[in-house]
C-alpha cells in the first residue's frame, strides 16, 4: 500500500500526531486522530439508524480530528476525486 500524506496537525506536539493521508488504490481516507474518550465511544456505539448496528464492530475504530484539520481532510476528498476515482 502506497499512502499519500496529506497533512498533519498544525499544533502537534512531540507525542501527538492526527494526521491524514489518502491512498488512491483503495480509494480510502486514512486518518490518524485520538483515541475517545469511554463516554463518547459508548455514544458512538449506542447510536442506532437502518445501516447502523449498535456497538462498534471489532475491525473498526472510532478516532478524533480536531476541527482545525478540516481543510486537510477536504484535500483529501479532492486528491480522490482527481484521481477519478470517487464517484
Amino acid at each position: 500500500m502506497s499512502l499519500r500524506f496529506i497533512g498533519i496537525d498544525p499544533n502537534t506536539g512531540d507525542h501527538e500526531s492526527p494526521t491524514v493521508w489518502v491512498d488512491e488504490e483503495k480509494q480510502e481516507l486514512v486518518l490518524q486522530g485520538w483515541k475517545p474518550d469511554e463516554a463518547t465511544e459508548a455514544e458512538c456505539a449506542a447510536f442506532e439508524l437502518p445501516g447502523h448496528a449498535v456497538g462498534i464492530p471489532e475491525h473498526e475504530a472510532v478516532v478524533r480530528i480536531p476541527a482545525r484539520m478540516v481543510s486537510m481532510i477536504r484535500e483529501a476528498c479532492d486528491a480522490l476525486e482527481r484521481a477519478g476515482r470517487v464517484h
